[in-house]
Order: C-alpha cells, then sequence, then structure tokens
C-alpha cells in the first residue's frame, strides 16, 4: 500500500508541477508585456525582465490552487484513463485510501506555499518594487503616475520612491488644519532613517500664511512620523503580496490611525485559508474523476480544470470587492466559495462509493 500511494501521488504532483511551470511562464510573459507599456529612458527593458523575475514568487503562490485543481485533474484523469484506478477499486483499494494518497504530495505543496506566502514572496516583491520605484525616478517633484500616498492625522505624505534599506525618495507632505484648509507643503529629495527617527535632506517648505506665503529651504530637518523601514516597504506593496505576519500589522496600524483597512482584512484572510481553498478544489478535482469525467479525454479534463478555476477566482473576485461595498465580513468571501467546492466534491464522492 505504501508503495501504492507513493505511485498516485507522485503521478499526481509531477502533473501539478508541470501545471505550475505552463501557467507561470504564461503569466510572466503577460507581465513582461504589461510592464513593457511603463518603458522610459531610465525604465528600462533590462529594469522590465528583473521585475518579472522578482515577482515571480508572488505569482507562484497566487496560482497553486489553480495548478493544484488542473494538475490533479490531469495526474489522477491519466491513471483513470489506462484503468489504473479501475484495477485499484477491484483490488479493494477504497475511494478514501486514493484521496488520502493525492492529498499527502498536496500537503507538502500547501507547505511550501505557505513559505513562499510568508518568506520569499514578500521580500522579492519589496526589492521589485522599490528597483522599478526607483528606476522609473525619483525625482525633484512629485509623481503623479508612480509612488505612494499616505496619511497620518492631518498629514497627508507622498513617496516618490522606498527602498528595503531605510531610504526614501521624494517625500511631498501637505498639513491640513481641522477645517481641511492647507497649512504648508513640503517636499525633500530624500529621507534617512536613522537611530529611530526620519532625517530629511533638501526640504523646501511652502507656508500658506493667509494672504500671502512663504517658502523656506533647510538643508536638514527632522521628520516625526510613525513610519519605520518595514511599515513602509507594507506600505508600497499591495495587500495581496503581503505576508500573513505584514497584513496583521498593518490592519492593527491602519485601525489606530482611523483608516479603512477592510482591503487588508480580506487579503490576510485569503492568505491564511488558501490551504483549505486548495484542498477544497484538490477534492472537488479528485470527484470529478470518479464521476462526470471518468471516461472523457485528457482536453475535457483540462478544460474543465479551466473552467472550474476561473469560475471559482471569479466568484472570489466577486464576493471579495462585494464585502467590502455591502459590509459583511471578508471571511465569507474567501470561505464561500471554498465551501461550496468542498461540499461538492464530498457529494460527487458519495455518489461514486
Amino acid at each position: 500500500m505504501v508503495k501504492l500511494d507513493r505511485y498516485i501521488g507522485s503521478s499526481v504532483f509531477m502533473a501539478i508541477l508541470a501545471v505550475l511551470g505552463i501557467i507561470l511562464g504564461l503569466a510572466s510573459l503577460f507581465a513582461f508585456i504589461d510592464e513593457m507599456g511603463s518603458l522610459s529612458d531610465t525604465y528600462t527593458w533590462r529594469d522590465v525582465l528583473s521585475f518579472v523575475v522578482l515577482t515571480a514568487p508572488r505569482r507562484v503562490y497566487d496560482m497553486l490552487p489553480m495548478a493544484g485543481l488542473i494538475g490533479c485533474l490531469i495526474g489522477l484523469g491519466s491513471l483513470a484513463s489506462s484503468s489504473e484506478l479501475t484495477i485499484m477499486r477491484a483490488a479493494g483499494v477504497s475511494i478514501g485510501r486514493i484521496v488520502w494518497a493525492v492529498m499527502k504530495p498536496m500537503l507538502l505543496l500547501m507547505l511550501i506555499g505557505v513559505l513562499v506566502g510568508e518568506y520569499v514572496a514578500p521580500a522579492t516583491e519589496s526589492k521589485a518594487q522599490a528597483a522599478k520605484a526607483l528606476a522609473q525616478g525619483s525625482g525633484d517633484a512629485q509623481s503623479s503616475r508612480n509612488g505612494l500616498w499616505h496619511r497620518q492625522g492631518d498629514e497627508f505624505i507622498h513617496i516618490n520612491a522606498v527602498q528595503p534599506n531605510g531610504v526614501l525618495y521624494g517625500v511631498t507632505r501637505y498639513h491640513f488644519d481641522s477645517e481641511r484648509h492647507m497649512l504648508s507643503s513640503s517636499f525633500a529629495k530624500r529621507a534617512n532613517f536613522d537611530k529611530d527617527k526620519w532625517q530629511l535632506t533638501d526640504v523646501t517648505t511652502t507656508y500658506f500664511r493667509g494672504d500671502h506665503t512663504e517658502v523656506i529651504n533647510v538643508p536638514e530637518e527632522g521628520w516625526d512620523v510613525a513610519l519605520s523601514p518595514n511599515l513602509l516597504s507594507t506600505v508600497v506593496m499591495v495587500p495581496e503580496a503581503l505576508s500573513i505576519s505584514g497584513l496583521w500589522s498593518y490592519i492593527h496600524y491602519l485601525a489606530d490611525q482611523g483608516l479603512a483597512n477592510g482591503r487588508y482584512w480580506l487579503a490576510f484572510w485569503v492568505k491564511v485559508l488558501q490551504p483549505l481553498v486548495t484542498a477544497a478544489l484538490v477534492l472537488m478535482a479528485i470527484s470529478f474523476i470518479f464521476g462526470p469525467l471518468r471516461s472523457v479525454t485528457l482536453g475535457q479534463r483540462v478544460f474543465t480544470g479551466v473552467l472550474v478555476g476561473f469560475t471559482f477566482r471569479i466568484a472570489q473576485d466577486l464576493l471579495g470587492p462585494s464585502s467590502l461595498v455591502f459590509g459583511f465580513p471578508p471571511l465569507l468571501a474567501v470561505v464561500v466559495p471554498a465551501a461550496i467546492c468542498a461540499v461538492a466534491g464530498v457529494w460527487l464522492l458519495r455518489r461514486a462509493g
């Protein structure tokens, strides 16, 4: 039985890796083409290639559920096409035993996915975003296309480029009073984090004093803001690219600032529950092999896997923003599609048994 489990598991595992490689290649190609639209004198095709390579771990992590679904259909389906599953069932191997044989390598794959999503993808994504922002130019003025916005209290901050070593380029600050009247605006070419505080360099500040303005230039100025380099590396990335721990910290930071954090809660639950989502999709794929896809061709299985995978992804993409608009818990947006897949898989397996 151990050899049989290993045979089934290895067949499915290799199929999943093959599917993951194909999907990753296509996604990377599309990302490269998309980034080519941002080419400039400073952001060259080499920078684009570097960006695509560094963001590849995030794509691997995002595509694991889809790869698990299609790979399981192909790997287990090939065993069904060659009548090997029929022979196993005739020899007394239960469906539950086959399901467990498939799930064992999936547990390893899910563990690798969690490690990639928690440690590898956030680090490479941070480097990619920092290098892209710097290549597109720190600038001597605020960039309307690039950079990031942040708010702390009555101060609105725009940063052209964030480097992971605690260096900022192009820091623009707008300070308002309680009635949203602008009191001052300033631009610093550079900011360095040293000894638990920020030091701005080459600062130009414009004060709005009723009917006139006053411009002051200083070579250096301290900046009292509750933004550490670690927190800034979190802000610069999209929520889906952050680690679970990074999301947890930033969610509570936003709550302390009185800012909306629903999108980050949604990304948090997507990452926390991704292993369960992957298991639900694989379970449904197994049920298809023993049910409606038992005697179809490989092409039909791939088509079905792609169709189900995209339907699941669209359902998640619709429910996620809906939770932010209509105010229901983001956890439901993640759990409901996975629960439907799991229930459908169990129901089909019971019918097959």
